[in-house]
């Protein structure tokens, strides 16, 4: 018995299949690309007909890898499926359920102006309180500001034609089941809905539960509550089943059950289990992304959230960031690598290199804020900086200054969540941080906080797949599921004395 859980990406849809009882992997990943474009400085936008088009692509080549795996896909039982996807990726459809326009990618930029506008016109809106206490900033890449968008820019010929505007996860879930409906994680998290009564259904007495109707009223576009989808599940939930056509696309029997998933990177919270007050989800790459379960969705100044009923209906998590810190390791290592062959240097080597140096890095410090500041501080103009260096620093200091750098800044993200009543017992650690030894112990060391390794690093497939099992019935709750599918490949503790370094270094 298997279950496929999809991960809608930025670049790519991949599939995978897993073991429905013990989470591991049967086969391969397969992934399927798919093509951005940039109408406009700013502005990334995708054809919702490529996900559909690669979807199909993506299972088939997952489901064939299992071949080679001695369980061939002649003889494996596919319980369940699950897809995350990119989160907001918003689509308008007209009558027939067809894309009106292009998608505005997550990333699409060209609502800046109606994030500003939004904050102006509805300051003092509760619901915006998961914006920094109401302080702001809101992201254009929330779904508030590219619907304005679309009827400040596109009214006649996209806001009046529309009949639904929802996301690339919502869109997904249709052609697969013919349901629509929305996922409570993207509606908390990304929509201003509450992500709890959300899930209850419309009565007379509350037409929109868990709507941010006042919003909508204040900026003129009342008619977004019934664009939106009007139905709300949470993730884990069953959405239906595969239709015939869907099903053929897949290469699936038909009545396949799809369970609700939800945003990629709150997914990867379900595949690395971080579902327990006092865990935070560390996301790494060319960012950091800070997710912190929490039981109360209390808010304030320096953070995102909390989210009422995100990743799941019963807890909460609140919401940090960086946003360069991988992204700095790479440019060093651009840097660092300059040679007549042009061949650039490996991580490997210059963290041997730098593991030779004492923490402080012999008196250099850096910032890490190369592309501004997300939390606790948001400051978009913020710039990064080296300094105190000498003669005496070689490439080694430099190299273990940039990576400190972004341990005191994630510190500083860590530390803002616990001043917000947010605080975390160990960081749970994914991405491309978790393949350098020397980095994970210094995350640790500069916390004071153990880092946990999870044995399958790809949370946002395992995610799917722990979800897949749950609308399965394989696994009675997500807790159960957990427990069963996900498993600890080494726990990194704080050296004491190295981490007192840092405290003084860090308070200094």
């Amino acid at each position: 018995k298997v279950v496929i859980g999809v991960d809608g990406g930025t670049e790519s849809i991949r599939a995978c299949c897993f073991d429905a009882e013990t989470g591991r992997v049967v086969g391969k990943s397969c992934a399927v690309p798919y093509k951005t474009t940039h109408p406009q400085p700013g502005w990334a936008e995708q054809n919702p007909l490529d996900w559909w088009t690669n979807l199909g692509a993506a299972v088939r080549g997952a489901v064939d890898s299992t071949r080679s795996t001695g369980e061939g896909s002649e003889t494996i039982q596919v319980c369940a499926m699950c897809v995350d996807t990119t989160c907001c990726s918003v689509v308008a459809l007209d009558d027939d359920m067809s894309p009106l326009r292009p998608s505005l990618l997550w990333m699409d930029a060209r609502s800046a102006p109606q994030t500003r506008h939004i904050l102006d016109t509805c300051q003092g809106d509760p619901c915006l309180d998961i914006n920094s206490g109401g302080e702001g900033p809101l992201s254009a890449e929330w779904m508030l500001p590219k619907a304005l968008w679309m009827y400040d820019n596109e009214r006649e010929t996209v806001w009046n034609k529309a009949t639904v505007i929802c996301e690339y996860q919502d869109y997904i879930n249709f052609k697969l089941t013919g349901v629509l409906c929305a996922s409570s994680c993207n509606a908390a998290a990304r929509w201003h809905w509450n992500g709890q009564t959300c899930l209850q259904d419309a009565s007379s007495e509350d037409k929109y539960p868990g709507r941010p109707m006042s919003l909508y009223q204040t900026l003129g576009i009342p008619e977004l509550a019934d664009k939106l989808p009007q139905k709300c599940l949470a993730m884990g939930s069953l959405v239906g089943s595969l239709t015939q056509e869907a099903a053929h696309h897949l290469g699936l029997p038909t009545g396949v059950p799809v369970a609700q998933g939800g945003p990629d990177a709150f997914v990867g919270m379900i595949g690395l289990g971080c579902i327990y007050p006092g865990q935070l989800c560390l996301i790494t790459g060319s960012s950091h992304l800070h997710c912190v379960v929490t039981s109360e969705p209390t808010t304030a100044p320096g953070m995102w959230g909390a989210y009422p009923g995100a990743p799941l209906p019963h807890i909460n998590f609140a919401e940090g960031g960086q946003s360069s810190t991988g992204s700095i390791a790479r440019w060093a290592k651009i840097l660092f690598s300059g040679n007549a062959n042009n061949e650039e240097l490996e991580y490997e080597m210059l963290d041997e290199e730098a593991e030779k140096v004492p923490p402080g890095s012999d008196g250099l410090v850096a910032l890490e804020t190369f592309q501004g500041s997300r939390t606790p501080v948001t400051d978009p103009l913020a710039r990064g900086a080296i300094v105190g260096l000498t003669l005496s620093h070689g490439r080694s200091h430099i190299w273990r200054a940039l990576l400190e750098a972004v341990c005191f800044g994630t510190r500083a993200c860590v530390e803002g969540l616990a001043k917000a009543g947010h605080g975390c017992d160990e960081i749970v650690i994914a991405g491309g941080a978790t393949r350098s030894p020397l980095w994970l112990q210094m995350h640790a060391d500069v916390t004071g906080k153990p880092v946990v390794v999870c044995e399958n690093a790809d949370a946002p497939l395992l995610g799917c797949a722990i979800l897949a099992s749950v609308g399965a019935g394989i696994h009675p709750t997500a807790e159960a599921a957990v427990q069963a599918m996900v498993r600890t490949a080494k726990r990194i503790e704080p050296n004491p004395a190295v981490a007192e370094t840092y405290s003084d270094l860090y308070n200094g």
